[in-house]
């Protein structure tokens, strides 16, 4: 695990400090409204609410702002192992899959439980040198505890 892991846990779960990193780096997330609702080494949960900024002509969540919070799921697990670390370790999405079951309506909650695998595919990346690969899902479920989609994303890592 990256020592620094908590440092990184600390920026991500306070709301202004993250609300300002999404502005600077990535404000398309900023302003569909993604949240972080639940994070730590092993789980990370992304809200994000139907409304203006997320909505498609459909009355419905579009796609893309569902895409964002599920991948942002994903992605927090692995960048908070990457945070400030010796060596550097290159990551990047090299596919995606999704499945919609259901309209997303009101408040949907992107979950990743896939923390361990990811420390485990970084450390094997740093050891080996060589570049690894790994699957992560991202379950989206509404308010009532429905399944809305689930994503899947194949993500790169490679030591520099």
């Amino acid at each position: 695990m990256n020592p620094l892991f908590g440092t990184f846990k600390k920026f991500v779960t306070n709301p202004l400090s993250f609300s300002f990193f999404l502005l600077q780096k990535l404000p398309s997330a900023f302003f569909v409204g993604l949240k972080v609702h639940q994070f730590d080494s092993n789980v990370c949960v992304i809200k994000v609410r139907y409304s203006w900024f997320s909505k498609n002509p459909f009355k419905s969540m579009y796609f893309a702002a569902q895409a964002m919070a599920a991948e942002m799921s994903t992605g927090l697990l692995a960048f908070g192992q990457l945070y400030k670390r010796s060596p550097k370790v290159s990551m990047l999405v090299v596919k995606m899959e999704v499945t919609y079951t259901k309209k997303g309506t009101g408040m949907i909650y992107f979950t990743c439980e896939d923390g361990q695998a990811i420390q485990h595919c970084i450390q094997k990346a740093i050891e080996t040198k060589e570049g690894q690969t790994l699957v992560c899902k991202s379950t989206g479920k509404n308010e009532e505890g429905e399944i809305v989609a689930e994503f899947f994303f194949t993500w790169s890592f490679k030591a520099k």
